[in-house]
């Protein structure tokens, strides 16, 4: 489990194929440090298995299915990906629950710094079917970083980003159109089910629920 608190940006060294999926190669530090093979971390969202490791980096395969339904598609040597090691058992909980599982991939719009202010505004646009999920006041991970929706207007989600967030993650490498991968609030789709197996039973919505913190 994660928490979508970016503990490093990493690099990509190279990406190669082999006989049955593809390897990421990346180049980090701090993160590497703590890093054994078999261990899992996030990379720009997306949970893999690092097989390889070394103080200056690691190394994960991805299956098809991975680089099909990731942004891992728009990757290139060089490229910027934000890294999380799972939370520790004693650790504290900054962000919100984030899984590694991929929901969905949005595109990047816009970050822009706000007049006036050190903050910046991030805009991005979401697929239809995870719209139902996504509320102003919720959690949204996005490559991987655990952000608060500001506003929704139709397919166009904006989030608050501080010089903070903005210095340790990828965002600014991002050029309109990439790819982002997006993983809704895990509450969300639970509280989805649940309502489904009997939904004459109750009035009360998804989106409410989400918003009281169910």
């Amino acid at each position: 489990m994660f928490t979508g608190i970016i503990e490093e940006v990493g690099q990509v060294v190279r990406i190669s194929d082999t006989k049955s999926n593809r390897r990421i190669a990346v180049s980090c530090s701090r993160v590497a440090q703590d890093l054994k093979q078999g261990d899992s971390i996030a990379v720009s969202g997306v949970c893999l298995t690092a097989v390889e490791t070394t103080s200056s980096g690691f190394s994960a395969d991805l299956a098809a299915e991975t680089w099909r339904v990731t942004s891992f598609s728009r990757l290139k040597k060089d490229a910027l990906v934000n890294l999380e090691l799972p939370m520790r058992a004693d650790g504290r909980f900054g962000g919100h629950v984030v899984q590694g599982h991929v929901d969905g991939i949005g595109r990047f719009v816009a970050l822009e710094k706000i007049r006036g202010a050190e903050d910046f505004q991030l805009r991005i646009d979401i697929p239809s079917e995870l719209a139902r999920y996504v509320i102003s006041k919720g959690s949204l991970s996005i490559e991987g970083i655990s952000l608060t929706v500001a506003k929704i207007e139709d397919l166009t989600v904006t989030a608050a980003i501080i010089p903070h967030t903005a210095r340790m993650t990828n965002l600014p490498s991002l050029k309109t159109g990439d790819p982002v991968n997006l993983e809704v609030d895990m509450i969300a789709k639970y509280v989805e089910k649940m309502m489904n197996k009997d939904p004459g039973k109750t009035s009360i919505t998804l989106e409410r629920l989400v918003r009281e913190g169910f």
